[in-house]
């Protein structure tokens, strides 16, 4: 069975955006310890899926970087343009964006028929509604968050409308030299 993995990143007070959606806040000097960190949890899946609210940034973004071959982040943009995409959505009928599919059903149903097929894992980046959605269904399997070293003192988390504790065994962290830390968890 594939796993469905989070990559987010977060500020040290637990903020994954600022208010209004913000991410003016996250460290954008990457060494190039930290891409392989990233390329090689990239490497684990095939699959990207994403709420409809942040696709469209996320495809602009990432299309526009795997235009220029001279940018360090190059060979990442080439996976996030080539991996196949499912968008969760209520309310398109169709995806406007390159190489995606939307998945409209029960996000439960959705997300255990996607595990239930044979490929690498899947990631999840995003959005904050989406994430928080698949964190109160236990359907993550692997937390990764990359913690700024940044404090904003209020923004939107991925853990809002828990209602009871959430409890999660670290597996493994990283430090590196921006002072960025990753924290790999399973749900307990």
């Amino acid at each position: 069975m594939r796993k469905l993995k989070l990559q987010m990143q977060t500020t040290v007070d637990g903020f994954v955006a600022g208010t209004n959606g913000k991410l003016d806040w996250m460290i954008s000097n990457s060494d190039d310890k930290i891409l392989e960190h990233i390329n090689s949890l990239t490497d684990s899946f095939d699959t990207i899926l994403m709420g409809r609210k942040m696709t469209d940034g996320f495809v602009k973004y990432w299309t526009g970087v795997a235009e220029n071959p001279a940018s360090p982040e190059f060979a990442l943009a080439k996976k996030m343009v080539d991996y196949p995409k499912i968008v969760f959505s209520k309310t398109l009928d169709e995806s406007p964006w390159a190489n995606t599919v939307l998945a409209k059903g029960d996000l439960n149903s959705e997300v255990s028929r996607l595990k239930n097929q044979t490929g690498k894992d899947m990631i999840v980046y995003g959005g904050v509604g989406f994430v928080s959605s698949l964190i109160k269904e236990n359907l993550i399997d692997e937390y990764n968050f990359f913690v700024n070293p940044v404090a904003i003192g209020k923004g939107m988390t991925i853990f809002n409308g828990l209602v009871e504790k959430f409890d999660l065994r670290l597996v493994k962290s990283q430090t590196f030299d921006g002072g960025i830390v990753v924290l790999c968890y399973e749900p307990s």
